[in-house]
């Protein structure tokens, strides 16, 4: 798969962007300023294929990596990169896609949503292939966000969709409600647990048959035997 730096200065951020790149295969670098992870892009440029860059951080920020990197790259040369900020003014969007990013998120995020852009940002560089799994009649082509059944396509809701990639990617794990919320609806969400079972019986009724993939554990939360 592909080598993918994540620069934050917040280490909780960091480590949960890599908890979910590492389950697609990828390989992570981290650094926590940005004179850190301009070294390590300097280092390691060959062979990485994406540095995900917070816009603040202490020694050089995002812009300032970004400014500098497009700065040096020669013709054909282009690294991909994603910035994650806090500040979601559209000046800041329209300066990070202006200066050369590739991809802009903001904070708070859904880890699901951004290994998904990942995805796509890594497949139009031609970095990557067309994720499209198949589970018995169920498939899942992530980068058309489209799922079908018995080749009839399933019309559903983003969370319905983020929820369902969440059980395909931990396949034959036990997942708490706590880990699903904090996974498809956002580290910073304090919503009931219920939210979870109310989800979780609406996309099993759009699957039809499939829907009995998602199994529940008693007492602690789903698993997917697709």
């Amino acid at each position: 798969m592909s080598t993918i730096l994540i620069a934050d200065d917040e280490a909780r951020i960091r480590r949960l962007v890599s908890d979910f790149l590492k389950r697609d295969g990828h390989t992570i670098l981290e650094a926590a300023d940005g004179r850190e992870a301009m070294q390590l892009i300097e280092n390691r440029r060959a062979g990485l294929d994406l540095a995900i860059l917070d816009v603040m951080m202490p020694g050089m920020d995002g812009f300032e990596i970004l400014r500098e990197l497009r700065g040096q790259e020669n013709a054909g040369e282009h690294l991909p990169v994603m910035l994650l900020t806090a500040r979601a003014e559209d000046a800041d969007q329209v300066r990070g896609l202006e200066e050369g990013a590739d991809d802009y998120v903001t904070k708070p995020f859904s880890p699901i949503v951004l290994a998904a852009r990942v995805r796509t940002l890594l497949k139009r560089e031609g970095r990557a292939a067309a994720p499209i799994e198949q589970f018995g009649a169920l498939s899942i082509n992530e980068l058309r966000r489209e799922v079908q059944v018995d080749g009839t396509p399933v019309d559903l809701t983003p969370k319905e969709y983020e929820l369902l990639v969440y059980f395909k990617n931990n396949r034959a794990i036990a997942l708490s409600r706590e880990s699903i919320l904090n996974a498809v609806w956002g580290y910073d969400y304090f919503g009931d647990l219920r939210t979870v079972d109310t989800h979780v019986k609406k996309l099993r009724a759009k699957l039809d048959g499939c829907g009995s993939m998602i199994e529940t554990v008693r007492g602690y939360g789903y698993r997917f035997e697709g």
